[in-house]
């Protein structure tokens, strides 16, 4: 490693390695299971590294590698599903929880002053990984409307 490389700077290079090699994997592999190829669920796994942030029996929180706040956190539920129009009835709970894990590490961060939880549904909205998450977004002003 290079004595000048801030070793901050490696960790985002190297999750996108796997990004790209995931990306690559998944045209290769049959979709018997969403989960083998799933970003998410193979972070969660921790196949691919990444800064955990909490976990509970239904909720996996990790920073996200490209943060648009000084506090971007992503909080999957531990069931795979692609995102909300996926949802079933039976997966309100989980989401709800969601919320409540993003509250809980927003009161950690101190703020509570003004967050938001944000949900992408689909690619026009910006969802790139399919596997439902919740954007905590904090730590600066958010302005409206968000884009």
């Amino acid at each position: 490693m290079h004595p000048m490389r801030d070793t901050a700077d490696i960790l985002p290079r190297r999750v996108l390695s796997f990004v790209f090699q995931w990306k690559l994997d998944w045209t290769r592999t049959p979709m018997t299971d969403p989960t083998a190829t799933c970003l998410f669920c193979r972070i969660m796994r921790g196949e691919i590294p990444s800064k955990k942030v909490h976990e509970d029996d239904h909720v996996f929180a990790f920073e996200d590698i490209h943060p648009q706040a000084p506090t971007h956190v992503l909080i999957i539920p531990k069931k795979h599903f692609a995102g909300l129009k996926e949802a079933q009835a039976a997966d309100a709970e989980v989401i709800g929880r969601c919320h409540l894990a993003a509250a809980q590490i927003a009161r950690q961060r101190d703020i509570e002053h003004g967050y938001r939880t944000v949900l992408n549904v689909g690619p026009g909205a910006g969802q790139s990984v399919f596997h439902l998450h919740v954007h905590l977004l904090g730590g600066r002003n958010l302005t409206w409307p968000p884009g």
